[in-house]
């Protein structure tokens, strides 16, 4: 959650050790999971709305269905508490506390319950005085709250910037950082370093970031619309020259959660979400209420094809290549490989809302695709295979608007030969630079 920032007097900061770099080996693909924020915001009324509040029952229900209704199965791991878990205050012993009343047995307890189902554990904090809610934050307890989440066993730790100086980030999120690795627990490592900056005027430094952190929020919160989702695609499109050459893999660029199956997205918006977000090697965190999802949208969030483009070990963030008229094409280079070229997946996407789809026709070789031997094609969502195409093969396909269709183009290898070769071919130098010229 990264809400307005204000501003209150700060404990001053202790000069970390000199070694601060992220040593954790965890997230080589981006995250998945389920996260509460989006969808259940901070509702602590647990009197009034026992089944939808923040609370130690609400979490073990998401974790149950989780797995009890595929989710893990096609990799969503990470169950994630977010903010207004807290008491407002510190325990006697100035240690983080649940809101008991809310978290009945303690944050260990819900800890062991979800690694108990095959899950990982997720929590919230913020570098700050409070939390954006007003609970309490790190500040002046950096090595204490960190010691406290391993003694939790939480594998995942999402760092706020509410109510701190963005000026001090630079500092304070590789120190905490720092006390995260001391603990010896393996922790993902989530950032609002860098969107607390922006606001403030300040360039990130970028570098550091990826030094310290797994992952990072740098634009809005997404809220549950079309709208919003819509200025994280243009954020990421307008600003990808300089986004993109950050992620990789145990780094990435975050544009929040998924909204899916909520109430904003109409189900072509939903798959548009789920395809962009898999080209631009998002993190994939469910907020939505899975006990009242709809099938068509658990569907899109549990596309094995997608997925597997989100989770593509080379770790490349995809751009978007071509935009006109309402139209917009995103790439993104994936495996398998073969000498200098690579496999892509291919997002068609319709911005227009005149009510009638609209067909694009375009070649694999404007697109960029210009393997010799060809490239299998299937269409992600719908399950359609086009067959072995050569880069010469206009495809033509029609996408509804505000939709999306999502191909797979893989290299087409002989069966004898390998698909995992390694290669030291710059996708950057063909596909991103090549100008798309779609018919439609």
């Amino acid at each position: 959650m990264a809400a307005a920032i204000v501003v209150l007097g700060l404990v001053a900061l202790v000069g970390p050790p000199a070694a601060l770099g992220l040593d954790n080996g965890l997230v080589r693909t981006p995250p998945m999971g389920w996260l509460a924020w989006e969808r259940f915001r901070c509702n602590t009324d647990c009197k009034n709305d026992p089944e939808n509040c923040i609370s130690e029952r609400l979490f073990r229900t998401m974790a149950d269905l989780v797995v009890s209704e595929g989710y893990s199965a096609v990799g969503y791991e990470y169950i994630n508490v977010d903010d207004c878990w807290l008491d407002k205050e510190r325990g006697a012993n100035g240690q983080l506390q649940p809101d008991y009343s809310r978290f009945p047995n303690g944050m260990r307890a819900l800890s062991d319950y979800v690694h108990r189902l095959g899950l990982k554990f997720g929590i919230y904090e913020d570098y700050g005085n409070y939390t954006c809610a007003g609970y309490p934050g790190i500040l002046g307890s950096l090595e204490l709250d960190a010691q406290t989440f391993a003694s939790w066993n939480v594998d995942y730790v999402k760092l706020d910037g509410c109510y701190s100086h963005p000026k001090d980030m630079d500092r304070g999120y590789p120190e905490f950082g720092y006390f995260l690795n001391k603990t010896g627990r393996q922790m993902v490592y989530s950032c609002s370093w860098p969107v607390y900056q922006i606001y403030a005027g300040i360039a990130p430094n970028f570098s550091s970031i990826i030094e310290h952190c797994n992952l990072w929020r740098n634009f809005d919160d997404i809220q549950d619309s079309w709208a919003s989702v819509e200025s994280v695609i243009d954020y990421y499109g307008d600003n990808q020259d300089a986004i993109i050459p950050n992620a990789g893999p145990g780094h990435w660029n975050d544009p929040d959660m998924l909204i899916i199956g909520n109430f904003g997205l109409s189900y072509e918006q939903s798959k548009t979400q789920m395809a962009i977000w898999a080209i631009i090697a998002a993190p994939l965190l469910m907020s939505v209420d899975l006990r009242t999802i709809r099938p068509e949208f658990k569907a899109i969030l549990q596309n094995k094809g997608v997925i597997a483009v989100d989770q593509d070990p080379l770790g490349i963030q995809g751009r978007r290549i071509y935009k006109k008229s309402g139209i917009e094409i995103w790439s993104r280079p994936i495996t398998p490989l073969q000498q200098n070229y690579f496999s892509y997946a291919v997002a068609f996407l319709n911005r227009r809302t005149d009510g009638t789809p609209s067909d694009v026709a375009v070649t694999l070789q404007e697109l960029g695709l210009a393997y010799p031997g060809g490239y299998a094609v299937e269409d992600l969502f719908e399950e359609v295979s086009y067959g072995v195409l050569s880069p010469e093969t206009k495809i033509k396909v029609k996408v509804n608007p505000s939709g999306v269709v999502i191909l797979r183009a893989n290299i087409h290898l002989p069966r004898f030969q390998s698909q995992n070769q390694k290669t030291v071919y710059d996708p950057y130098q063909h596909v991103f630079r090549t100008t798309a010229r779609p018919n439609f």
